[in-house]
């Protein structure tokens, strides 16, 4: 399915990952995938309460914890830098989808990284 916010369709998702060899590339590509599908699920059940908007956060983030064990087995892991960068991924989406009142700490709470 292709992304119909306007604002996403052409955005260079983890881009600051991509460029810093540390983190490779297919993983950041497993990141990236989980940050659309989560874009798709927001489009698909436009969530009209923040409690529902973070149920679909939330398990995105703990997708995103489940490849802290194939970060480390490739010499990277999600650590402080990292978990910027994927801080600024969720903050653009729920930028993109109207959501500017929720904490981006209250957004991927569940985090590992």
């Amino acid at each position: 399915m292709a992304l119909a916010n306007e604002e996403l369709k052409d955005y260079e998702w983890l881009s600051k990952m991509y460029a810093d060899t540390y983190y490779p590339n297919f993983l950041v590509d497993k990141i990236k995938a989980i940050l659309l599908d989560l874009c798709e699920q927001i489009e698909c059940e436009q969530p009209e309460s923040e409690e529902s908007l973070l149920k679909l956060t939330h398990a995105a983030t703990e997708r995103i914890n489940d490849l802290a064990e194939e970060f480390s087995e490739n010499n990277s892991e999600l650590e402080t830098v990292a978990r910027e960068f994927m801080a600024d991924e969720f903050r653009v989406v729920l930028s993109a989808y109207g959501f500017h009142e929720i904490d981006i700490e209250d957004a991927i709470a569940p985090r590992d990284w």
